[in-house]
C-alpha cells in the first residue's frame, strides 16, 4: 500500500473512532450520579458517577466532556478538511494535517493513560496507535533541509519562536507550582492527584511537550530547518489543544469551579497560537508541494 493511501486510511479511521468516542463521552449518561470516594491517600474525591467517565473525578470528567465537544466539532472536521487539501501535495496543507494529527495523538495518549478504565479502552488504544503511526508517516515525508526556502521573507520567525519559548516557560512554571510545594512541605502528593495514580498531564508536558515547544521556538528563531518543520506543526497542534483547554475552563466555570486567572490566560494563549499558526502557514510560498515519500 502506498504511503499516501496509508495516510488516508489512517486519517479516516481516526476520524471515525474519535467521532464515536466523543459522541459517547458527550451523550452517554447512564449511572447513579456523583458520590464521594476516599482515595488510598485519605483524600475525599467527588466522583462524577455517570456516563463514560463515571469513575473519574467530577472536575476531570467535565473537562473530558468539554474536550469531546472540541474534538467532535472542530478537530475531526479539520482533520478531514486537511486530509482533502493535503492530497494536492501542497506544503501548507500537509503541515496543517500533521499538526492536526498531533492533537489526536496527544489527546488519546492522555485518554489512554489518565481516563479510568472504561468500555472505550480499545478505541483509545486504536486512536493513540493510529495517530502515532500517521504522525510518523507524515513527519518522515518532509524534506526538512529544503523547508527554509519555501517560507517568505516576511515569516515572523523571532516572534513566533519567542512565543513558543514563552509558552513552554509559563506552563512549566504553572505545573512546577503544583508539584514542588508538596515536596518542600513534606506532604509529597499534590491534592490534584485526587484518586489517580500520578499527574499524567503535568508529567507528559514537563517531559516531552514543553521541551518540544522550547526547542522548536529556539530552532525557528535561529532559522534552522527543523524550526520551519516543527513550528507550523506545533502551532496547529497548540491551537487545537488551547481551544480544548479554553472549553474546559468554560465548563468548569459553569459548574462553579474557580477558574481565575486561567480564564484570562488560556484564551489569550489560544488566540496567540491561532494567529501564529495562520501567519506561518500564510507565509509558505504558493504552489510549493511536498509529496509523501515511502518511509
Amino acid at each position: 500500500m502506498k504511503p499516501k493511501l496509508q495516510a488516508t486510511f489512517l486519517a479516516i479511521g481516526i476520524a471515525i473512532a474519535a467521532t464515536a468516542a466523543a459522541l459517547t463521552g458527550i451523550f452517554y449518561r447512564s449511572g447513579s450520579g456523583s458520590f464521594v470516594y476516599t482515595s488510598i491517600r485519605g483524600h475525599a474525591v467527588n466522583i462524577y458517577g455517570k456516563g463514560l467517565y463515571r469513575h473519574m473525578s467530577t472536575e476531570v470528567a467535565i473537562q473530558g466532556i468539554a474536550q469531546d465537544y472540541v474534538t467532535l466539532f472542530i478537530a475531526v472536521p479539520l482533520l478531514l478538511f486537511a486530509l482533502y487539501k493535503a492530497s494536492s501535495g501542497q506544503l501548507k496543507w500537509k503541515l496543517l494535517l500533521t499538526g492536526t494529527v498531533g492533537y489526536f495523538l496527544v489527546t488519546y495518549v492522555f485518554y489512554l493513560a489518565m481516563a479510568m478504565y472504561n468500555s472505550f479502552f480499545l478505541v483509545y488504544t486504536f486512536l493513540a496507535g493510529a495517530s502515532f503511526y500517521l504522525f510518523l508517516l507524515l513527519i518522515h515525508s518532509f524534506a526538512a533541509s529544503a523547508l527554509p526556502q519555501h517560507f517568505a521573507k516576511s515569516t515572523p520567525e523571532k516572534s513566533a519562536g519567542g512565543f513558543l519559548i514563552f509558552n513552554a516557560i509559563c506552563i512549566a512554571l504553572l505545573w512546577l507550582g503544583v508539584v514542588v510545594p508538596p515536596l518542600l512541605n513534606g506532604s509529597v502528593i499534590p491534592v490534584e492527584v485526587e484518586h489517580y495514580t500520578t499527574l499524567i498531564v503535568q508529567g507528559f508536558d514537563l517531559a516531552i511537550l514543553l521541551p518540544g515547544s522550547f526547542l522548536t521556538g529556539l530552532w525557528l528563531m535561529q532559522k534552522k530547518p527543523l524550526g520551519y518543520l516543527w513550528a507550523p506543526v506545533y502551532y496547529v497542534f497548540l491551537s487545537l489543544l488551547m481551544t480544548a483547554l479554553t472549553a474546559k475552563i468554560i465548563a468548569m466555570a459553569q459548574h462553579g469551579y474557580n477558574v481565575i486567572p486561567a480564564i484570562f490566560i488560556i484564551p489569550a494563549f489560544n488566540l496567540m497560537s491561532i494567529i501564529f499558526a495562520v501567519l506561518l502557514l500564510k507565509n509558505i510560498k504558493t504552489n510549493v508541494t511536498e509529496n509523501i515519500q515511502k518511509p
